[in-house]
């Protein structure tokens, strides 16, 4: 799995940081996503997929593939 963001897009909600802050986390200043671990171990698949699916701007992309 390959994970990125569009900070562009990042409204700085944090429900990726709250859902896995072992890969996402929030710029002091505006909050918007700081990607932590472009591609997290295996167990922590789940909540990154959960993280892209109800991220409010879309800002979160999953590539599973290599």
């Amino acid at each position: 799995m390959k994970v990125t963001v569009d900070e562009d897009k990042c409204c700085g909600a944090g429900t990726c940081v709250l859902l896995e802050p072992a890969v996402f986390d929030q710029r002091d200043d505006d909050g918007v996503v700081v990607l932590l671990e472009p591609r997290p171990a295996a167990e922590l698949w789940p909540t990154v997929r959960e993280a892209a699916t109800v991220c409010p701007a879309a800002a979160i992309a999953v590539t599973e593939s290599e």
